[in-house]
């Protein structure tokens, strides 16, 4: 039996940097001050990271360089110490960044389920939950639900909720447009507007939602996880938070109501 070998490789200044950062990206917890970390295949720039954090000397623990090869390259890092961590690191894809000409999701125009084009700039002044639907999904009932009560309870304040069909996942959103909405209309009271199916990963994606993701990136990358990912937007069309599939909408009822300005 051939006996395993340990090859020894030298620390250099590089692995010590690709190391560093990769436990910055997944051991701390995340905060809504983003560090915005952009991976680039094998290449990484890290560009406006702004990084809080509790320990003064975090920078020469660390050992992160100011300047590497041209492979590696660090714009920005500002370190500051603070009584409290809070880090965020998002990843986030090249493919999926948006055009820098779409300011805010009022740039868009997209298609309802029933083929008409919807500028989406006649949205401005609303606040707006932006949600990923599907009719097969575990999820289906408890978010279509609560959605119709956060409807139900804030449109007459300025609350709209757009839904976007996707069968990207698990392949739970078969149908076409009008079982969809004969779902979510009959059997769900849904009131709120229901747009044309899209695809939101992948290169496919609608151009709305590529917006929505390098605005707002996740734990794990840019990419939508699953059903009924939520990401939540003010009046002016900028992406405020977003919100795991698993998140019940009624748990940020509170944020929804501060954007409204709903005492």
């Amino acid at each position: 039996m051939s006996e395993a070998r340990y090859v020894h490789k030298p620390k250099t200044k590089k692995n010590i940097y690709f190391s560093s950062l990769q436990m910055l990206c997944f051991s701390l917890p995340l905060s809504s001050s983003a560090a915005r970390i952009v991976l680039l295949r094998r290449n990484i720039s890290v560009t406006s990271s702004l990084i809080n954090l509790s320990h003064s000397n975090f920078s020469s623990v660390w050992n992160l360089p100011t300047k590497v090869t041209k492979q590696t390259q660090v714009s920005h890092f500002k370190f500051s110490s603070l009584s409290r961590v809070g880090f965020c690191g998002v990843v986030k894809s090249n493919s999926t960044m948006a055009s820098q000409s779409q300011q805010s999701v009022h740039d868009f125009t997209v298609k309802d389920a029933r083929g008409n084009e919807v500028d989406l700039s006649t949205y401005k002044g609303k606040v707006l939950l932006i949600v990923n639907v599907a009719s097969q999904c575990g999820l289906s009932n408890t978010n279509y639900t609560e959605l119709a009560t956060l409807y139900g309870k804030y449109k007459d304040q300025g609350l709209e909720i757009l839904a976007f069909p996707c069968n990207q996942f698990g392949e739970q959103e078969p149908g076409n447009n009008e079982q969809i909405l004969e779902f979510a209309c009959t059997r769900f009271k849904a009131e709120y507007p229901i747009f044309d199916k899209v695809d939101v990963n992948g290169a496919n994606a609608a151009p709305v939602y590529k917006f929505l993701k390098s605005s707002k990136g996740g734990l794990f990358g840019d990419g939508i996880k699953w059903n009924f990912a939520k990401f939540l937007v003010d009046k002016d069309g900028h992406v405020v938070d977003r919100y795991a599939p698993t998140t019940s909408p009624l748990s940020f009822e509170k944020k929804i109501k501060k954007l409204l300005g709903v005492a």
